[in-house]
């Protein structure tokens, strides 16, 4: 037999349902009112919220800094894929100190030292647990280097777990295999990090990168679209102090040139490099060649040749 409070909720819940379905917008007159998650009635049509239940979903208790989050929280750290076993095993403190804060004996300090070894080892059951930690502990590497945010771990983790689970693997590298499913990540998330980039902060040859990459993206079906250079000119920008004015120019020259077509089998970080090798000209903040093309890691050719399409493509010639 149901609680009576629990049965009043429902009731509760029934009649806002039924209020919810014979309500109007008075701003639209819409009839369309749905309950989103925060068990709010809304508006589909104008967004128009028409009765609120604040419901506080976080703790009972309250913190002010950060050792008092900590000693209050009754759970541990999230789920994660940058782990080979999510994060889901325990560990033995590297203190060796007791739960009171007092110091172990050196007995106790050879008999922890012991059971953290044996921990450690106990982790990995397997020769393919291994190989999966080793991979993201090498994606959790390369990822500090390049400075990417920690959203971009997880989806590189993710996409190497999928060739892992379906056997892309074999014949190809362990670093090979994790630099291809970072710079797939870079790229799913629009973080603009060029194949040179990763390149440098990787283990494996460049070539090696680049074909790993397009075989598991086929393989797993990652509709990965072309790289926008939009997405390097504030980088590229910053490193070279150019001013706001710079970066929407060279963005007004990367639209009209790829607007006619030019972009169509260039490289994004070059026709980037152009552009604002271009906008540093026409805005009187003239760099040279050189110090855009050391920036992008293009070479000065490729800044020359982009950039005498894009100023015709503007209309200066």
């Amino acid at each position: 037999m149901e609680r009576p409070s629990r049965q009043r909720q429902r009731e509760q819940d029934t009649e806002r349902e039924s209020d919810a379905e014979t309500l109007a917008c008075p701003e639209c007159d819409s009839t369309e009112i749905v309950t989103d998650a925060d068990q709010e009635l809304v508006c589909e049509d104008c967004g128009l919220v028409l009765d609120e239940r604040n419901l506080d979903r976080g703790p009972e208790w309250r913190a002010f800094n950060h050792s008092e989050r900590q000693s209050k929280s009754r759970v541990g750290a999230p789920i994660t894929e940058t782990m080979h076993d999510k994060g889901l095993t325990t560990t033995i403190d590297w203190k060796d100190k007791d739960a009171y804060g007092r110091s172990l004996s050196s007995e106790k300090r050879s008999q922890m030292h012991r059971l953290r070894k044996w921990q450690e080892r106990i982790r990995t059951k397997d020769a393919g647990e291994r190989n999966l930690q080793f991979a993201l502990s090498e994606i959790d590497r390369m990822a500090s280097a390049l400075g990417v945010p920690r959203s971009v771990r997880e989806v590189a983790s993710v996409i190497y777990r999928r060739a892992l689970s379906e056997d892309l693997i074999r014949g190809r590298s362990i670093e090979g295999v994790s630099t291809a499913a970072l710079y797939a990540a870079c790229r799913q998330e629009g973080i603009p990090r060029s194949l040179d980039e990763v390149a440098d902060v990787s283990r494996v040859p460049q070539k090696e990168i680049g074909r790993t990459y397009r075989y598991i993206s086929q393989e797993l079906g990652l509709e990965l679209k072309p790289v926008d250079p939009k997405q390097f000119v504030p980088r590229f920008a910053s490193s070279l102090q150019l001013s706001e004015e710079v970066q929407s120019k060279a963005t007004e020259i990367i639209d009209v040139s790829a607007e006619q077509g030019l972009l169509s089998g260039k490289s994004p970080t070059g026709f980037a490099a152009a552009a604002i090798y271009a906008a540093s000209l026409l805005c009187n903040e003239k760099k040279t060649q050189r110090e855009v093309a050391d920036v992008a890691q293009v070479t000065e050719v490729t800044i020359r040749n982009r950039y005498q399409e894009q100023i015709e493509a503007m209309g200066f010639r």
